[in-house]
């Protein structure tokens, strides 16, 4: 359910600002969003996993709040991340 290091190295890439940025909040949102993926797809096949469910719902909340901050902060990178990711808001 956690992404490995090709896929990290990946999303950190295309978000980042280069190869090392991991604290800005577009790749912390988008690498947060890789994993809300995966931990879905996960439940659809292992439905009475409580704990994956629990963690499904803490990453959607953090992924929340860094948008949140995000918008507040600079609207135009909020727009371009929820445009790249393809996320409804």
């Amino acid at each position: 359910m956690a992404l490995n290091k090709v896929e990290t190295s990946e999303i950190i890439k295309k978000f980042g600002k280069d190869a090392k940025d991991t604290g800005s909040p577009e790749v912390q949102i988008a690498l947060l969003t890789g994993r809300i993926k995966a931990l879905t797809e996960h439940l659809k096949s292992n439905q009475q996993d409580a704990g994956a469910r629990r963690s499904l719902l803490i990453l959607v909340g953090k992924r929340r709040s860094l948008l949140d901050y995000l918008r507040r902060s600079d609207a135009d990178r909020y727009a371009a991340l929820i445009e790249k990711l393809g996320l409804r808001k």
